[in-house]
């Protein structure tokens, strides 16, 4: 007879209860699951590692500006299929999807807002449209935010983020580089500021016109900011290139970015930028007096 007894358990088969979608997700850089609620806390900011996830144009506006105080600028702008572009899929197919899938007509959304004291034009392009690709009615809505901006004496802000010029469109996309740049000259000659935002991704026709235009050019940590990929610079220039040549954080070692600044501190930062370049005006005795009546 054995003096010791293997034990016998009981196994118990625990059903996994049935999770609803879109609760967690993978941080891609350091692969940590995280709560989605809790990362929303964190301003779409990874806990762990810091990594800045991309966010959706109404949690940019309520991040950075007061609230109530956005009102959106041609809003009923839409793209249109000038080229009939047809290939896999149709323009028109692609433009509908995205509207159905965002919500909105466009990559960009423009107006005007207070950041802190500051009245500004301000505008957010959303990479989940199309790729926040610049087509004929992005160029068309940002260049109007400009103009606007200009002659009602107002500061630009721009949260920038593009995968490039929309290929749907061919030169009418390329022609809005022109387009806003001049916007641009002009506002700047009005001794208005501009200050962009460069966000993951901020490429191509984008980088190369209006988001590295600014007075203090701004960019997210670990952003990738570039005109062309890293395979294609390669092939051209036959030459290796430096890790992470094309992130926030070289192009601020090289001249290219004023601020590498982390979203938590954002609005603060462009407040203070917005004090010393556009300060608000002191109020005059009689406004006080009136507004104490």
């Amino acid at each position: 007879m054995p003096i010791f007894r293997k034990k016998q358990y009981a196994v118990v088969k625990v059903r996994k209860r049935d999770m609803p979608d879109g609760l967690w997700l993978k941080c891609p850089a350091c692969e940590e699951v995280l709560y989605k609620k809790e990362l929303e806390s964190a301003l779409g900011v990874c806990p762990h590692c810091q990594y800045h996830f991309q966010i959706g144009r109404a949690e940019r506006i309520a991040q950075l500006t007061e609230p109530g105080t956005f009102e959106e600028w041609d809003a009923d702008l839409s793209s249109v299929d000038v080229l009939e572009f047809a290939g896999d899929s149709t323009y028109v197919t692609k433009l509908t999807e995205n509207i159905r899938k965002t919500g909105h007509r466009e990559a960009v959304t423009c107006g005007r807002a207070r950041i802190g004291p500051h009245a500004v034009g301000f505008g957010v392009m959303d990479f989940a449209f199309l790729g926040a690709s610049m087509g004929s009615v992005v160029g068309e809505k940002i260049t109007r935010l400009i103009e606007r901006s200009t002659q009602g004496g107002l500061p630009v802000v721009l949260i920038c983020a593009s995968g490039g010029a929309r290929m749907y469109e061919g030169m009418f996309s390329l022609m809005q580089m022109a387009k806003t740049s001049a916007a641009l000259a002009r506002h700047a000659d009005a001794r208005l500021p501009y200050i962009p935002v460069l966000t993951h991704p901020t490429t191509a026709g984008v980088m190369a016109s209006f988001a590295t235009l600014g007075d203090v050019i701004l960019a997210e940590p670990g952003a990738l900011i570039g005109f062309a990929g890293p395979r294609v610079i390669r092939e051209t220039t036959q030459q290796e290139l430096p890790e992470g040549f094309q992130r926030s954080e070289f192009l601020l070692r090289h001249g290219l970015i004023d601020i590498v600044v982390h979203r938590r501190n954002l609005k603060s930062t462009l407040v203070a930028l917005l004090d010393c370049l556009h300060p608000v005006p002191a109020p005059t005795p009689e406004a006080v007096v009136a507004a104490s009546a």
